[in-house]
């Protein structure tokens, strides 16, 4: 065998040894989650901005600027397209111009129920969720979820636990069951008790609205994204709401609904960034929103969330899908 052939068969060897390891950490780590992310957009990774970098939205831009800025609400419509499905677009105006908007339904709980899902493989995104739930008529990606996908805080899916079985919950959990839903604080009461008389159930954080409708965010952060929000209003309704930009840092969004017209008792922060997706199939009405923003801030330091294949849509290994009832 010439000398040239050897090298050849060596590099290949070399590489072969690499790429199975790798191969191996990443199943390791993440699982079939961490091949699907490769597959499906290339990985992530975050790059170094200023807070005026044109990479960052105009909207994420303006949130970014001293003093910040305070959002008013517009004028919002609701538009009942279904018996108990209200759908409407709250604007997020600063200075008399729309900036953001949030994605609103409001739904009868005695008409629609709830159900939390998992998909840990990471191969379902919003297009995948809609071909796999096809009653569904609300997706929206639901609470946070661990490197191999699966849910990094206590659910319910249809009555079969999932997630940490020893987790110390603080913040608020959104259950429902038979013709109810509702979102539970976990100051005064574990999620285990919480979670009691439900088929389906969330914990998630921060609790953005508490008692009284008080914000209830812990810690004041600029940290921009997408946001997704599920809450109660006064009548009893849960209001499902995604932003389509990313203006608003946590602290924002509580101070913005606590302000808002949507009359709301209570509100709990899902999962936000590039998962924060929504699709709403009703009779007579159709939306789906991609979402794209993340960006973490730091005083004066920006780093914001990119990867390579630019065009693909995120997996959402968590989900919550609002169907109609079926038993009369």
């Amino acid at each position: 065998m010439s000398l040239r052939a050897r090298i050849f068969i060596a590099v290949i060897a070399a590489v072969s040894i690499v790429v199975m390891g790798g191969s191996a950490w990443l199943w390791d780590r993440s699982g079939a989650y961490g091949f699907n992310v490769i597959l499906r957009r290339g990985g992530t990774y975050w790059i170094s901005v200023k807070a005026n970098d044109p990479r960052l939205s105009p909207a994420m831009q303006l949130s970014l600027t001293n003093p910040e800025p305070v959002a008013t609400a517009g004028q919002v419509i609701w538009r009942e397209v279904e018996k108990g499905f209200e759908v409407a677009e709250l604007p997020v105006m600063v200075g008399g111009h729309e900036i953001d908007t949030i994605l609103l339904n409001r739904i009868d709980p005695m008409l629609y129920r709830f159900v939390a899902r998992n998909a840990s493989a990471g191969d379902r995104g919003i297009d995948e969720w809609e071909k796999a739930v096809p009653q569904a008529v609300l997706i929206v990606n639901g609470s946070y979820y661990d490197h191999k996908g699966e849910p990094d805080t206590p659910i319910l899916s249809d009555g079969v636990p999932m997630g940490p079985a020893d987790y110390d919950a603080k913040a608020g959990a959104f259950v429902s069951g038979e013709g109810f839903a509702d979102i539970k604080g976990l100051s005064a009461q574990s999620w285990q008790t919480a979670f009691q008389g439900a088929t389906n159930a969330m914990v998630s954080y921060p609790l953005l609205l508490g008692a009284g409708g008080q914000t209830h965010v812990p810690v004041k952060s600029r940290w921009l994204a997408n946001r997704t929000f599920v809450a109660k209003d006064n009548d009893g309704r849960v209001i499902i709401g995604t932003t389509k930009e990313a203006f608003f840092s946590l602290t924002g969004l509580a101070d913005f609904l606590k302000d808002s017209p949507l009359n709301l008792k209570v509100a709990l922060n899902f999962d936000g960034g590039p998962i924060a997706c929504q699709s709403v199939r009703l009779t007579g009405f159709q939306r789906k929103f991609y979402a794209r923003w993340e960006a973490q801030v730091e005083v004066d330091e920006v780093r914001l969330l990119r990867w390579p294949l630019g065009s693909a849509s995120w997996a959402m290994p968590m989900v919550l899908t609002v169907e109609r009832r079926t038993d009369g």
